[in-house]
């Protein structure tokens, strides 16, 4: 895999972060991805939240990356943080990709173009493939609470249900560029000065949940989340977390939980706090039971 050209660092305005874990398999392909999705000179970092497994740290140095070993895992989006931080402050545009991930030539360019064709754009996201070919609904609307019960209570038994179908903005078409309530986090373009602004991620999220939270705040901050199909990637999915399924439910349910308190925080709405977060503890339990079962 040829080494990412490392740039004057006063000079680089795109920084391009990904978090390993496990991921050795894949984290060399999307390193070498980045050349033709970009005519920039980019700063790479490469955040590692398992440290001394695997071939992260060799991989990134092939690259020409900085490599930040993470011992205390915090999860993504924690990892993701302090991966920014080390960027240099000259970056103005952060891509925040998963290592699974396969960027096509041309991407991170267009990213960067509609970004700052408006300066109330805050994240721009991709059309993302999986590796049938099949289009991931990776720019949604926040949940609310009609969506989100309805959701939550029929998408694993009526998949075309109306409540699923607007969660996910299926009914919008996949060719044209538009706004959406928030943007996958495998592959998401933030203004930096909007990243820093809101924060970052919550690092109260271990996993799941975190880019939901990350665009509701952008828009409560009056920023964009665009999504731009005319830039593509492959997600190649599952690489991390393999094996680990009622770890990953009960993270999912948990986040669910914390994303609930913070939308509906104020005092008056603490029926619908405990009952959504009480169907939301009931309905891991019988999902974690089936997969033992």
């Amino acid at each position: 895999m040829p080494a990412i050209e490392s740039p004057d660092a006063s000079d680089v305005r795109v920084g391009i972060v990904t978090v390993a874990y496990r991921s050795d398999a894949m984290l060399s392909g999307f390193l070498a991805s980045i050349p033709a999705a970009t005519s920039a000179s980019v700063a790479l970092v490469v955040a590692d939240n398992l440290p001394g497994e695997g071939e992260a740290a060799r991989i990134a140095e092939s690259a020409s990356a900085d490599y930040v070993p993470i011992p205390a895992n915090p999860g993504y989006g924690g990892a993701v943080n302090a991966a920014v931080r080390r960027l240099p402050e000259s970056v103005e545009w952060v891509l925040i990709a998963n290592p699974d991930l396969i960027l096509d030539p041309g991407a991170l360019d267009r990213l960067v173009d509609t970004g700052r064709q408006d300066d109330e754009v805050g994240s721009v996201g991709p059309l993302i493939k999986n590796p049938d070919g099949s289009v991931y609904p990776s720019a949604r609307s926040v949940p609310s609470l009609r969506t989100g019960i309805g959701h939550a209570l029929f998408s694993n038994l009526w998949a075309a249900n109306p409540w699923t179908r607007r969660y996910r903005d299926d009914f919008a078409p996949t060719g044209e560029r538009r706004d959406a309530g928030w943007l996958s986090g495998s592959c998401v373009l933030v203004r930096r000065r909007a990243f820093d602004q809101i924060g970052g991620f919550d690092e109260g999220y271990f996993m799941y949940f975190e880019d939901v939270d990350l665009g509701y705040r952008l828009g409560k901050h009056g920023y964009r989340n665009v999504y731009d199909p005319a830039a593509s990637a492959m997600h190649i999915g599952g690489q991390s977390t393999g094996g680990e399924s009622a770890r990953m439910v009960r993270a999912h349910h948990t986040s669910a939980r914390r994303f609930i308190r913070r939308k509906y925080a104020a005092w008056w709405l603490w029926p619908v706090r405990v009952v959504i977060g009480t169907g939301l503890a009931v309905r891991s339990a019988l999902i974690v039971r089936g997969l033992k079962g």
